[in-house]
């Protein structure tokens, strides 16, 4: 069974809101403590960077299913490119570079897919 818990669109200048907004339903699903902050600190780092580098904007969606809490982001921007997946964090005191590879630290299950039209990022955490 899959319950949604949010799905929304987002863009520049509306990130704040979104975050406060995903906070209070995931707390009011349940999620708490160290796991909710987690949670929404993979989710402002990947919502982020899709308008910083996929195309301004995008979509979420959190849901449960089978226990865990579900995200997936997605942007129409240009790809990512190449990428490694191992994605280490960038060296020394360089600005950025940091948040899909804190979201692999922080969640579980992380896929990325990404091609010409956009960028779809999935992850989840246990419920605890």
């Amino acid at each position: 069974m899959c319950r949604q818990v949010l799905c929304a669109s987002f863009a520049r200048g509306r990130i704040t809101a979104l975050r406060r907004t995903l906070a209070e339903r995931v707390a009011g699903e349940g999620l708490g403590g160290r796991r909710l902050e987690d949670f929404v600190v993979a989710v402002n780092e990947v919502i982020t960077n899709a308008v910083l580098h996929g195309g301004g904007g995008g979509t979420v969606r959190v849901w449960w299913q089978h226990g865990r809490l579900w995200c997936e982001v997605a942007d129409e921007g240009p790809g990512m490119g190449r990428w490694s997946s191992a994605l280490p964090p960038p060296s020394g005191f360089e600005a950025g570079g940091r948040g899909l590879w804190l979201v692999r630290l922080l969640c579980e299950h992380v896929t990325i897919v990404s091609g010409p039209v956009g960028t779809t990022v999935t992850f989840s955490v246990a419920r605890g």
